[in-house]
């Protein structure tokens, strides 16, 4: 099976401040943050809201401005939220530091400066904030901010991945994997693709299926690599989904299935995932045969449908 390359994202898979915050704060104690967590945001609202006028507590600053930026519990207001991610920030809450590089990065809120999103983002970084040195490692990569410097964005993504930030760690892989600017290094790439797959990174599932299939940097594996297709395929991924379709139709790693093969073609060529193979496996199917691999297909799509209303 061939390898697809998969190139690193500039910022189109930027970490967010909602899920970076969400799982920076997860073990908190605090009522504040744990209204927050079970989605009470006006609750949450109220309670940081006491928490500041009482003792000026920088993280529930942070809590404010991340409600404000979102609209959550409360009307939407990125300028208010980043004169409380301000305060937070000068106070040292590496959250609110994160917050503010996304806001500059974003111009949300804020003037839109990039030069002072890499500076928030480097001080968030250094106090161990795993979305900001993730964010911070795009812009080495990248090259407009910094010049462009591979070992300095591994150097970041390894901070991210080291606290099983899903996205470093594929990121990890695949800088390894494709040898771009470092030692190709397959072990080092199947390491990472392991610890971000076993954290449900769909991407990672997908790559370490193709490394366990080809015996990349992994034993070769294809049962364990039709397992992982499917899991991602299940997840609605249509690359995943090529993949899987695939080994039904040859047999490789899994009983051989024209009719499932048919179907999982079908669901990713709806998703614009073609493959004129499997049109031919599709066509060969008798009648009936077709008929089912499409009626599949149809209580897919109804279900995902069901599922987004």
């Amino acid at each position: 099976m061939k390898r697809r390359t998969l190139a690193v994202a500039i910022f189109g898979t930027a970490i967010g401040v909602s899920a970076a915050f969400a799982q920076s704060k997860s073990a908190a104690p605090d009522p504040a943050f744990a209204a927050y967590q079970q989605g009470q945001y006006l609750t949450a609202f109220a309670l940081a809201t006491q928490r500041i006028e009482e003792n000026k507590n920088p993280a529930a600053m942070t809590l404010v401005g991340e409600l404000l930026a979102n609209g959550l519990g409360v009307k939407p207001d990125e300028k208010r939220a980043a004169y409380w991610y301000k305060l937070a920030a000068d106070a040292g809450d590496r959250e609110a530091i994160y917050a503010l590089g996304l806001l500059h990065l974003e111009g949300r809120g804020v003037d839109k400066n990039r030069e002072e999103a890499a500076r928030r983002f480097r001080d968030a970084a250094e106090r161990g904030q795993p979305a900001a040195a993730y964010n911070l490692a795009l812009l080495y990569l990248e090259g407009k901010v910094f010049p462009r410097d591979v070992l300095a964005a591994m150097r970041w993504f390894r901070v991210g991945a080291e606290q099983d930030l899903a996205d470093a760690q594929h990121a990890l892989a695949i800088l390894h994997k494709d040898g771009d600017g470092v030692q190709k290094d397959l072990t080092q790439a199947t390491r990472w693709l392991e610890r971000a797959a076993n954290l449900d990174h769909v991407p990672a599932m997908i790559e370490l299926g193709i490394a366990v299939f080809n015996g990349d940097g992994a034993q070769r594996d294809e049962k364990r690599a039709a397992k992982l297709f499917r899991e991602a395929a299940l997840r609605g991924n249509p690359v995943a989904q090529n993949r899987y379709a695939r080994m039904l139709a040859t047999g490789r790693g899994i009983d051989q299935n024209s009719v499932d093969a048919c179907a999982w073609h079908l669901l990713a060529r709806s998703r614009a995932v073609g493959d004129p193979t499997l049109d031919r496996v599709c066509d060969t199917l008798a009648p009936p045969a077709r008929e089912a691999a499409n009626q599949r297909l149809e209580n897919w799509l109804k279900g995902a449908a069901e599922r987004r209303s």
